[in-house]
């Protein structure tokens, strides 16, 4: 699809940006430089794509390196307000809820729906088939495997220190492994790891790694029992 294609009323459109046919563009929709749109994506009212980062001045090196071009599969839907940011890829059918923030070198599989108001931090990794809820924030370096649902409020975090650190000191954000579930309102401690079709309840404090199909609650996070047979993922296909 050429640019004079698109009719959208107040359209803004970069430099060096690749479209794909059949996209729908509502209006006052921005389009940065080096964006690439793949076929029969849907870019509703005020969606802002391929924004680039503005940096503290202790940002690290790689951080503040070139992040590259937006790269968007077939059949995207990023909804009014959401603001996608350069480097990012999503794959195909993802849909970005309204208002929420996709930010530099995340990367989010095919089949995703982020929802409402929520926050993908630079640096993420996120399955096929996930299902985040309205108002998570998945904090940077994290990754989120094929199948795990965040519920509404989930906070991931990655510095114990609150920002006290040295330079240089890695992040640790969560790994959430296959097809776990994650209350609403649960916080998970930074660098904390929940199993393979783990259940944490909801309002839990997570400070300690979860076992597979181990369900905790509580603050701190304790085990109660394990997810039983009847609750696994492939008896929900």
């Amino acid at each position: 699809m050429a640019a004079g294609d698109l009719q959208a009323p107040g359209l803004v459109l970069g430099d060096d940006v690749v479209l794909g046919a059949d996209l729908v563009v509502g209006p006052h929709v921005v389009i940065c430089d080096e964006t690439r749109l793949g076929d029969g994506c849907v870019l509703e009212a005020g969606a802002v794509l391929g924004k680039r980062p503005s940096l503290a001045p202790r940002s690290s090196a790689a951080a503040r390196s070139g992040d590259g071009p937006l790269v968007i599969g077939d059949g995207v839907v990023v909804c009014a307000g959401a603001v996608v940011y350069g480097g990012t890829r999503l794959g195909d059918r993802v849909i970005v809820g309204d208002q929420t923030q996709v930010r530099e070198r995340a990367f989010v599989g095919a089949g995703t729906v982020i929802g409402r108001g929520s926050a993908v931090d630079n640096d993420v990794t996120i399955g096929e088939r996930v299902r985040i809820q309205s108002h998570v924030y998945v904090t940077a370096f994290s990754l989120v495997e094929d199948d795990v649902f965040l519920g509404p409020g989930v906070v991931l975090t990655n510095d114990d220190t609150m920002g006290r650190h040295p330079p240089g000191m890695p992040l640790r954000g969560a790994v959430l492994l296959r097809a776990c579930r994650i209350g609403g309102g649960a916080v998970l401690c930074p660098g904390v790891e929940v199993g393979e079709e783990a259940f944490v309840a909801a309002g839990a404090v997570v400070t300690h790694d979860v076992p597979s199909r181990a369900l905790v609650m509580g603050v701190p996070a304790r085990r109660v029992r394990d997810v039983p047979d009847r609750d696994l993922l492939e008896r929900w296909r």
